[in-house]
């Protein structure tokens, strides 16, 4: 086969993107560039790397070979750069994945220990949704992923070889309220209450849809604002426009007016806290940040 690293770089950015059209933008490509190299590296492989669905683009089996080597590859031409330029690490490097609401409970404290039982490991961070780093995970373009899963605990996806997964902890789902609103001073309420009340709701994805509606709401929910940042969303509470879901593990960095009540009459809410990586040894450096992850969750 003759591969370029530009197709492997394309690869891997299909992969982890879902899509040619957001590889593209990620690489700074046009798409026509993108599905250029695509269809050259099914020639050199001779084989259907690229599956074209209504949803996106998945890879075939072939293509998820040809990926892992290709993380393989590519590791080694930036490690054979790092060399040739002198500016290869002093540091072990781990980019780190999480799901949305795990950045604000989970990661400083987590950085905080890991600063202080293994300084000379490095960690830089993205947040998405769990079928976007299980993507990622899978493109090599992360290390670890923080992911939250949902009973009955499936596996995070379907691929093989299954993804070596760890359960860091679980939580439990909470409603943020205002302190001066409604519920104001109660730490529970019964889930018939909430069937009118207006929720701050993030946008729908697959793997769960209204993230910040109670799951077992009955009825239709009236959802009057739409977020994806934790921090809007909250604050959004703060101020008495509306009610969302929240881990329990969030108490600890509420804004000023906003208390968190238990839901009542209906089945507890359990997430539980995963990290993820490729299956196959792990370095010492990965190691390091799940045990400070575990520690600080």
């Amino acid at each position: 086969m003759d591969i370029s690293s530009t197709g492997l770089r394309v690869l891997r950015q299909i992969a982890e993107s879902g899509s040619f059209t957001a590889a593209a933008d990620r690489l700074g490509y046009t798409q026509s560039a993108v599905s250029r190299q695509a269809a050259a590296l099914e020639r050199s492989a001779g084989a259907v790397l690229f599956e074209r669905r209504p949803d996106g683009v998945q890879l075939t089996a072939a293509g998820l070979t040809l990926l892992r080597h290709a993380r393989t590859i590519l590791d080694t031409l930036a490690a054979a750069e790092h060399d040739l330029t002198g500016t290869a690490p002093r540091t072990e490097r781990v980019r780190l994945g999480l799901f949305l609401s795990a950045g604000a409970a989970l990661l400083p404290p987590s950085l905080a220990r890991l600063a202080a039982s293994d300084p000379h490991v490095t960690v830089t961070t993205t947040e998405g949704t769990t079928p976007t780093l299980v993507r990622a995970l899978r493109a090599g373009s992360i290390d670890l992923a923080v992911l939250s899963s949902r009973p009955p605990h499936r596996p995070v996806d379907s691929e093989s070889p299954r993804l070596s997964v760890e359960t860091v902890a679980d939580t439990e789902l909470v409603v943020a309220v205002a302190s001066t609103g409604e519920f104001a001073g109660r730490d529970a309420v019964h889930v018939d209450e909430l069937v009118g009340a207006p929720w701050i709701a993030t946008p729908s994805s697959g793997s769960e849809p209204l993230l910040g509606v109670w799951p077992g709401l009955p009825g239709r929910p009236r959802i009057v604002h739409s977020a994806r940042d934790w921090l809007t969303k909250l604050l959004l509470v703060a101020g008495g426009f509306g009610v969302t879901t929240v881990p329990a593990g969030l108490s600890g960095v509420l804004p000023p007016k906003v208390s968190l009540v238990r839901v009542e009459g209906a089945p507890p809410e359990i997430r539980r806290i995963l990290v993820a990586r490729l299956p196959g040894r792990r370095s010492p450096a990965l190691a390091a940040v799940t045990r400070a992850l575990t520690a600080g969750a």
